[in-house]
């Protein structure tokens, strides 16, 4: 994961990132939790609608990134958001509700901490993730492809700065199952509406190119650009108004110690 994550360009496309973490708290089967943390907060997004949904709750926002953490305290000012590593985060006692949205795909051995997370939730806490379930898909097969040719080939950064695979819904229900009294792992694919080609290279550009894009300076990084952005332009044609659709599948999980 790069050192650092610009809010304003994850926050171009607020809606669609918006809405999976709604699917996700939609399945929350929580009334009235005292404690709730947003893992991987973000610029507050998900904090706000955790705020929305629990009122009286005590919500803390967590995140690795001190822009992203700005940014959300700008958002709600007089909330608790703090600076923090998940994979050696444990949370504090009468914990009800672990949340994390689109933050896990970045954790080394993720599945391990969400074990560790989960039983470390009182009876009845509950654990509810997203994550990206996207490496196949041709916007970030693009992606590792630039990656491996031309000028890029054998560049010791990019070697490593595509994400890896998630594992199958059977690896976490077999992992977690164990640890809980309900647990529940569900995938769901959105097509978001983007302006054109454009608009998903300017998409992935607060996510998945970060590490990309970072690992190169000044004119290498234009042409590695300009050369994803060519083939995400023959991978996603345009629809009958000249918008493009970019299929994007998501892995939910939620489990009730």
């Amino acid at each position: 994961m790069t050192d650092d994550w610009s809010a304003r360009q994850y926050l171009k496309f607020e809606d669609e990132r918006t809405r999976p973490p709604r699917d996700l708290l939609a399945q929350v089967p929580l009334q009235d939790p005292r404690r709730v943390i947003d893992l991987g907060c973000g610029p507050g997004n998900s904090t706000e609608l955790l705020i929305a949904r629990y009122p009286q709750a005590e919500v803390t926002g967590l995140d690795s990134s001190p822009d992203m953490l700005r940014q959300a305290r700008e958002r709600l000012p007089g909330r608790t958001f703090m600076q923090a590593d998940l994979s050696t985060w444990s949370p504090p006692e009468r914990t009800d509700l672990l949340f994390a949205n689109a933050v896990f795909q970045w954790v080394p051995d993720h599945p391990n901490v969400l074990a560790r997370l989960l039983k470390a939730l009182p009876s009845g806490g509950v654990l509810a993730v997203q994550m990206p379930d996207n490496t196949n898909e041709p916007a970030l097969a693009l992606m590792r492809e630039v990656a491996e040719r031309g000028p890029y080939a054998g560049h010791p950064a990019l070697e490593h700065a595509a994400r890896g695979d998630l594992p199958t819904p059977g690896g976490y229900y077999d992992l977690l199952r164990p640890l809980a009294s309900h647990l529940d792992v569900w995938h769901i694919v959105y097509n978001h509406v983007m302006a054109g080609p454009e608009g998903i290279v300017e998409w992935f550009k607060g996510s998945a190119l970060r590490p990309f894009v970072d690992a190169l300076d000044g004119k290498a990084r234009e042409d590695f650009l300009a050369d994803y952005r060519a083939r995400i332009a023959k991978a996603y044609p345009a629809r009958y108004d000249g918008k493009v659709l970019l299929r994007f599948p998501r892995l939910f999980i939620v489990a009730a110690r």
